[in-house]
């Protein structure tokens, strides 16, 4: 991905230097209004409740003009943890611009820089922009150019990778933050009830030793394997029943944990089902555990932190790093992770119409096992 001399961070960078050589204005917007831009803004203040911080300003003196400067996602710097990002779209600084002479700085004096006008008919170009680009893209595959590409740590963050397709986020960057200060904050309370390192450190070791993706459905899988490898064979749907009620409900007298593993059971042979009929799983293959679920969200955990600054990069690192032995203990590709991972997913969360989610997993597996920039193409398993 370069530019001349220059290596491009990301797509949106790419996109901003080849629109600006080319002096499109329109350009310059339409990668704007799909891209994520960040301002700065003291640590201090965001975590102050109610605290609105206004936008930051400095003053451009070889144009004698004030302007905003923000950020693209491949130009933040190395994490601090004092200083901390505020996500904003170009629609939201088009709505809040506060006075008409500004300008707007994007990624100043980098390669990848624009600067824009800001009068009102500017901002309502900006606005129209924003529309038209629909704002930053999920299911979509984004690598940092300075992150990490290859080795331990790189197999770790891919790990986590179908949360960060799943919301158009860089995979494989350990940074200044995951998604942006507040989210990150929000995303450790909720779901993950998690307030101050000692939280996270917890729940890490909880999800590192996969206490979490869910009892009943890893008590199904690990019965039908223990069957097949007394059989010689995977069990017949009928076999693995009579050995789940045995091993679950031994004397028969829970029907609220034969119920709930038979349901459990249903939808791991209907998605085993689905996964054969779209080619992602072989005719005589099946998935043997859902760990995938809680390692690859372990990972995005340990982001979340470090953004949170729950955690320090080096921490992160680490962290980061425990997760890649569980994982090579139990799957023996990518592909078999990814399968794990978003069976896990779907049993979790297949409520209603389960139609959407079945066909978003199955994008998300592709993408990760099919798109020549994955890592899961670039990082061998083991």
């Amino acid at each position: 991905m370069t530019t001349g001399s220059w290596a491009a961070p990301t797509h949106a960078e790419r996109q901003l230097y080849e629109a600006g050589a080319r002096g499109d204005t329109a350009g310059v917007l339409e990668a704007l209004g799909r891209t994520r831009l960040y301002v700065l803004t003291a640590r201090l203040h965001a975590d102050a409740p109610g605290f609105v911080a206004p936008l930051p300003t400095q003053r451009d003196e070889t144009a004698r003009r004030t302007v905003v400067p923000v950020l693209t996602e491949g130009m933040l710097p190395p994490w601090h943890p004092d200083w901390v990002f505020q996500q904003i779209t170009l629609d939201e600084l088009a709505k809040g611009w506060p006075h008409d002479k500004w300008w707007l700085a994007v990624n100043p004096d980098t390669p990848y820089a624009a600067a824009l006008p800001a009068r009102s008919a500017d901002r309502r170009a900006w606005a129209e922009a924003a529309v038209r680009g629909g704002g930053p893209a999920r299911l979509r595959l984004l690598t940092h150019a300075g992150g990490h590409l290859h080795g331990p740590v790189a197999q770790g963050l891919a790990l986590g990778a179908h949360l960060s397709v799943l919301n158009g986020l860089v995979w494989n960057q350990l940074g200044a933050q995951y998604e942006d200060y507040a989210t990150d904050v929000s995303r450790l309370r909720r779901p993950w009830g998690v307030y101050h390192r000692a939280g996270f450190r917890e729940t890490l070791e909880a999800l590192l030793a996969t206490r979490l993706a869910g009892r009943v459905p890893e008590s199904v899988l690990a019965v039908r394997r223990r069957t097949a490898v007394r059989l010689g064979v995977t069990p017949t749907s009928d076999e693995w029943s009579t050995a789940v009620a045995a091993a679950l409900d031994p004397d028969g007298t829970q029907p609220g944990t034969r119920a709930e593993a038979a349901d459990v059971q249903r939808r791991i042979a209907h998605y085993e089902d689905r996964f054969r009929a779209d080619g992602v799983l072989a005719p005589d293959g099946r998935v043997d555990t859902i760990a995938a679920f809680d390692l690859g969200r372990a990972v995005n955990v340990v982001r979340l932190a470090l953004g949170a600054r729950y955690c320090d990069p080096q921490e992160a690192e680490q962290s980061v790093l425990r997760v890649v032995e569980p994982a090579r203990q139990v799957y023996g590709s990518w592909a078999d992770f990814s399968l794990g991972y978003l069976l896990a997913r779907l049993i979790h969360f297949d409520e209603g119409d389960a139609e959407p989610m079945y066909q978003e997993c199955l994008a998300l597996h592709r993408t990760l096992t099919q798109d020549p920039a994955s890592p899961y193409r670039n990082i061998p398993w083991s």
